[in-house]
């Protein structure tokens, strides 16, 4: 995700934060400092502190319990608006789907409860209503937060936890492609009353969210239309043939010549026997050639470990490779692994939109 950097890696997925959010935290403090002094920003901005990383404990319960069905999660990015955890896939069956969806607030169950038990928290309506006044109890704050985020994320608004709960119950009856965009239209509906209801009462922090619901669904629907047409379409039919491979030894004039000559944004680099090395992407040889790098080679820059499929592979799993690896490219290949084209993720759109349109 752009304007975001990683702070660490935890349960073996990276954890990154927007740039966004020290925008939050600056205002959150501001506003405190100028009505309660320093000591209430600090007690608010150790409270916002505190909520995100119970935003994080509810992303690690989806992560945590995707990866029982051999699902990874490479990030989860924290954002003003909360978190996002970016599975490689959602599990296709519905009971799977439901587990997933509903571990992220079993958490913040889990957290309320050791809050309100173990520390006598007493979280309320009441206290929810003040979240902002740093002479409440902090703890009881943190408790009435975490029952918010458990009741709003149950809501049947598609991306949400209680979206994919609606998705996974509708693909019971109905196909996936169909029970997502159900799901989604409803979610839309619902961000449609979350934008009026924050034009309404000025809360900017509701505008984003429901901003982000709308295009979020929008989003996820686009994405599973493609996934089951892809399903239909192989590898064959999406690689790209007509290119112009690099050698290893080839020099930085000889690869920016390429550039210049061709309408490639990636070039493969292979061995004499015409087996793949790896890939030079346009942006690395602009960086070599804007840091005065002439002696570079094509092998000094090319990108290794590029996943390699059959002709007959379908066109979801070059999505699926696409998606977790951060690959410029999938290349296919022969039974003895000699080169015959590579898709990117611009061709696959092209080729949606093409197939898309006639069904085929």
């Amino acid at each position: 995700m752009g304007w975001s950097f990683p702070i660490g890696r935890l349960f073996g997925s990276e954890l990154r934060v927007h740039a966004t959010f020290f925008l939050l935290l600056a205002w959150i403090g501001a506003v405190a400092w100028i009505e309660g002094g320093p000591q209430a920003a600090v007690v608010n901005i150790l409270f916002i502190l505190a909520l995100f990383a119970c935003v994080v404990a509810h992303e690690f319960g989806h992560a945590l319990t995707a990866r029982r069905y051999g699902i990874r999660t490479p990030d989860i990015t924290l954002l003003p608006i909360g978190g996002v955890a970016r599975l490689e896939r959602m599990p296709e069956r519905p009971a799977q789907e439901i587990v997933v969806a509903l571990a992220g607030p079993a958490v913040n169950v889990v957290i309320w409860a050791v809050l309100s038990l173990l520390l006598g928290a007493s979280g309320s309506v009441e206290t929810l209503a003040h979240i902002e006044d740093p002479a409440r109890d902090f703890w009881g704050r943190l408790a009435s937060v975490n029952l918010f985020l458990v009741l709003f994320n149950l809501i049947p608004a598609f991306p949400m936890d209680g979206g994919r709960v609606l998705r996974a119950l509708l693909s019971m009856t109905m196909g996936r492609v169909r029970a997502t965009r159900t799901a989604a239209m409803a979610g839309q509906a619902i961000a449609f009353l979350f934008g009026f209801w924050a034009l309404a009462s000025g809360n900017l922090i509701l505008l984003l969210i429901a901003v982000f619901v709308y295009l979020a669904g929008q989003a996820e629907a686009s994405d599973v239309t493609m996934r089951e047409l892809a399903r239909r379409i192989s590898a064959r039919d999406a690689m790209i043939t007509a290119f112009e491979p690099l050698m290893p030894d080839d020099s930085l004039a000889a690869m920016s010549a390429g550039l210049l000559r061709t309408t490639q944004h990636e070039f493969p680099v292979l061995d004499p026997a015409g087996r793949l090395l790896g890939f030079v992407t346009r942006e690395a040889i602009f960086a070599a050639a804007q840091g005065e790098r002439a002696g570079v080679r094509a092998s000094d820059l090319m990108v290794t470990d590029i996943p390699c499929l059959p002709l007959g592979a379908p066109l979801s799993d070059v999505l699926d490779a696409l998606g977790s690896t951060g690959t410029p490219a999938v290349a296919v290949v022969d039974p003895a692994g000699h080169m015959l084209g590579y898709i990117t993720r611009e061709n696959i759109g092209e080729l949606m939109v093409l197939r898309g349109g006639n069904g085929r």
